[in-house]
């Protein structure tokens, strides 16, 4: 972990606000997350929760695969090193510019969503003369319990109906250009209680075996989803890796045992990237109003809403630091705030620190996830941050901070008023004919 010195240095090279990436803490994660999963069980990368090349590029040199979403991902895993065949490309929407790259790259499986879906990809497959394996998303009819987010058991543009499936009788002479070879589901995400990543996965493999059976579907694969989080706030904690490691080997080892060769894939994205991750911001203002104490930072909402709270019904915090002086103790409630012209943009509220002074560097934690990649860069124009990965000690700078020319100039002026900028035209005087 960076000290403070270490913290200013790459605030003074790099600016603020500013992502740092811990590379050790990236791959501790992965390497904590391989040890707790069942032998053969592999981890892959889902680049949504950040989809930096360098961090990518890091955890696919630890061993993990990659899950993409979109054709950048894609575009992106493959850059960053992962082979072809150790990635998926799942989401409900593919646009056929995207399923045509999977196909072109060779990717391992794409996740198919929808029946109409698997006739698509059929017909890219046959113009381009290939058979392209595919993996089922399935929508349970049930799900197995506690997660922030809940991704199966009901109504969702995620996946086919489980109930659909099993009606929809065999299906492997439907679409000759595919070769339909498991399923996978995902059933909720920022699960923090192993028991519950223990029984959806057990409720996934039972699934695969009764659906398998049903549309007579190969079990070359069966994509248990993953969803496991990491605590934010205050009364969590982070998942029990005993508790899932010894919980896991006893759901998947019936399924092995009958199943020897199937590859199992586990997704995960916020628990390998999120602890790695600050957010640093410098303070520029400090002031009172009304009773509360204000410490007015230059970085906010637009580049991690996911701190700031939006969405949520309760403002719980981040955990929070004073980089510039970390022993210091606190001294009473401060309301961290961004720059910006909204009262949303809190990033802390009443969050307990050492007196803040202009030109001190506080850090937002655990804000490897979701952090540039969910947030608003372009709210007022500011663009988003720089982000820096430090790796065996040694900072890279893996993403350029947006500069004003940089918004500006993807950006189109109107014919009609290219040729005279409002100013330059001329303005009727407001002065008296006697004056």
């Amino acid at each position: 972990m960076l000290d403070a010195d270490g913290y200013d240095r790459l605030a003074a090279e790099y600016g603020t606000p500013l992502y740092v990436y811990d590379g050790e803490v990236l791959a501790g994660a992965l390497d904590r997350l391989h040890r707790a999963l069942p032998d053969g069980m592999e981890v892959f990368y889902s680049l949504k929760a950040n989809p930096n090349l360098g961090v990518c590029a890091l955890l696919a040199a630890h061993g993990a695969r990659a899950e993409v979403s979109s054709l950048v991902e894609l575009m992106t895993a493959v850059r960053a090193g992962v082979a072809p065949d150790d990635i998926v490309f799942l989401g409900p929407g593919k646009s056929p510019a995207e399923l045509t790259a999977c196909v072109a790259t060779g990717i391992w499986a794409v996740v198919v969503e929808s029946f109409q879906e698997l006739d698509e990809l059929d017909r890219v497959a046959a113009a381009a003369n290939t058979r392209q394996r595919v993996l089922l998303r399935v929508n349970p009819s049930t799900s197995a319990g506690r997660s922030g987010l809940t991704m199966g058991g009901k109504p969702r543009q995620f996946g086919i109906d489980e109930k659909a499936l099993l009606e929809a009788g065999p299906l492997g002479d439907r679409h000759p250009h595919l070769e339909l070879a498991g399923i996978h589901a995902y059933l909720g995400t920022r699960i923090l209680d192993a028991g519950t990543v223990v029984a959806n996965t057990a409720l996934v493999l039972d699934m695969a075996e009764r659906i398998a059976k049903a549309t007579g579907i190969g079990l070359e694969a069966v994509d248990v989803g993953g969803g496991l989080g990491v605590a934010y706030f205050d009364g969590e904690a982070d998942p029990d890796l005993d508790a899932l490691r010894e919980g896991m080997a006893g759901a998947v080892a019936p399924f092995r045992a009958r199943h020897p060769g199937t590859r199992l894939l586990f997704e995960t994205g916020r628990f390998l990237a999120a602890l790695a991750g600050t957010y640093v911001v410098r303070v520029r203002y400090v002031k009172d109003s009304m009773g509360k104490r204000f410490a007015v930072t230059d970085g906010g909402t637009h580049h991690h809403m996911a701190a700031v709270g939006l969405g949520s019904y309760v403002k719980r915090n981040f955990p929070v630091r004073l980089l510039s002086r970390p022993g210091a103790p606190a001294d009473g409630p401060w309301q961290l705030t961004g720059p910006l012209c909204t009262p949303h943009d809190l990033i802390a509220k009443d969050v307990p620190l050492p007196d803040p002074a202009p030109g001190d560097l506080v850090g937002i934690e655990r804000s490897g996830a979701y952090g540039p990649t969910a947030s608003p860069g372009l709210f007022l124009s500011h663009g988003f941050p720089a982000e820096v990965l430090v790796h065996e000690g040694t900072a890279h700078l893996v993403r350029v901070r947006d500069e004003p020319a940089d918004l500006l100039d993807r950006q189109r002026l109107p014919l009609p008023f290219e040729k005279e900028r409002p100013w330059s035209r001329q303005r009727p005087s407001t002065r008296s004919p006697s004056s």
